[in-house]
């Protein structure tokens, strides 16, 4: 994805894109060679929080990092892909703070370092920039530790952590099936990898049971302490609060900040998953966190920023990087709610590469998008045609239109809408490359 500059840490990185494939090889045996080479920084952490899952782990994650933020911790945070910089990355807790992207220099010097150690062997820039994770987090203090899981769980190459305070397994839906496997059970066998012998362990909601029972049954096997969500804990909307159970009773709760009903399911899992760890969290620290989360590119309102300005006045213009079928119903059924709340003709701007499964996506918006714009991707060189793309839109059904640009798709909508009352509603995703280009051409990066 585009940076809006070069940084240094960018530069450093970049050399190691021109030596070692920017994919994925799924083994741990070159991340343990590396990381013993560096001294086993993973060994070194404060307690952590291993997040795996097809959906929702980023949303848990800012739910977590958020909740324990607010309980005055400090909170280290391992997310992937970033959207607009490397250093998104790479979150830096700050005692009884909020947490900072690592600055630019501590970056290009682990980068370094990293790459000293690794001697020039075969490896994957993941793998070297899953060890800049360890090695950062080992040298800087923190409270907690939240890492999420690259791809898969059993061989990706954070799950070298030993004793996790807490596995955490969210929503599992058919992606990457060339590497995990064609049945969401196989998906599930891929992602319970997470889970270490005797350590707790939760699991978010599943929408396919056969997820849930592969899950359940490998940490029974494990003797795991366990927490399934509709059965150990829940969540759900009463008169505009969110009322969250366990075993400890009721908690009567903010709305989580995050929109969409399926952030309901993800905040409890985030209680549920401090808990388990161990963190002992007051219920106004819940409150604060619910309150106060951020995620960027999930979900985010677009208010003002250059490109924004190429459509409509007074549109409503969202962006959201999921990519999946799975990830495009709660997305849609979020666009739903917001139609409930206030009606407005709703628009996409979708841009996707080619490991996807458009038409899956696309069905999710029949019956609510008026029509579908396909975009390139310039930030990834895997972008789909938006000439295919458009076909595969109205295979499923939808009506459809291919632009050269983000902005002029906005342009197109804002054309077409000019004289409707009611200014639209417009969904700009379908990839987290498309809303990173999105957020760095409309100069609002995360921070």
């Amino acid at each position: 994805m585009t940076a809006t500059r070069v940084s240094e840490a960018a530069r450093e990185i970049d050399k190691l894109l021109a030596l070692h494939p920017k994919g994925f090889d799924l083994s741990l045996d070159r991340i343990t060679r590396l990381l013993a080479a560096l001294g086993n920084p993973e060994r070194r952490l404060p307690p952590v929080i291993h997040v795996a899952g097809t959906n929702g782990k980023g949303s848990v994650t800012a739910f977590c990092r958020s909740i324990l933020e607010a309980e005055g911790l400090s909170v280290h945070v391992h997310t992937s892909p970033h959207l607009v910089n490397w250093h998104e990355r790479y979150r830096l807790g700050v005692k009884g703070g909020r947490g900072a992207l690592v600055g630019d220099q501590v970056l290009a010097d682990a980068v370094r370092r990293v790459a000293d150690a690794n001697g020039g062997e075969k490896i994957t820039v993941f793998e070297l920039l899953t060890a800049v994770t360890f090695l950062l987090f080992a040298e800087h203090p923190a409270d907690v530790a939240i890492i999420e899981v690259g791809l898969g769980g059993r061989y990706d190459a954070t799950n070298v952590i030993a004793r996790p305070a807490v596995s955490v397994i969210m929503p599992i839906s058919l992606d990457h099936q060339s590497y995990l496997g064609d049945r969401v059970e196989l998906i599930a066998a891929e992602k319970a990898g997470i889970m270490k012998r005797g350590c707790p362990v939760v699991i978010g909601h599943q929408e396919e049971d056969g997820a849930r029972d592969v899950l359940v049954a490998t940490a029974e096997r494990l003797g795991c302490p366990i927490s399934v969500y509709g059965q150990d804990f829940m969540a759900h909307e009463e008169f505009g609060r969110l009322i969250f159970q366990d075993e400890n009773g009721l908690a009567d709760l903010p709305l989580p900040r995050l929109p969409g009903r399926h952030q309901y399911a993800n905040a409890a899992a985030a209680i549920r998953a401090v808990r388990a760890a161990g963190f002992d969290v007051s219920e106004t620290a819940i409150e604060k966190g619910l309150a106060g989360v951020e995620w960027p590119g999930r979900l985010q309102r677009l208010a003002g920023g250059r490109l924004s300005h190429h459509g409509p006045p007074g549109a409503e213009i969202w962006v959201d990087g999921g990519h999946n079928p799975g990830a495009g119903q709660v997305i849609a059924e979020a666009m739903a709610t917001f139609e409930e709340r206030e009606p407005r003709p709703l628009f996409l701007i979708i841009g996707m590469i080619n490991t996807k499964d458009p038409v899956g996506y696309f069905r999710a918006f029949l019956d609510i998008a008026e029509q579908v714009f396909t975009v390139p991707i310039q930030g990834s060189d895997a972008g789909l045609d938006p000439v295919a793309l458009a076909a595969d839109a109205t295979f499923a059904g939808l009506e459809t239109n291919a632009a050269s640009s983000v902005a002029e798709a906005l342009g197109q909508i804002a054309e077409l809408t000019e004289e409707d009352p009611v200014p639209p509603r417009i969904l700009i995703g379908g990839s987290l490359y498309l809303v990173g280009d999105v957020l760095a051409e409309n100069g609002t990066p995360p921070r």
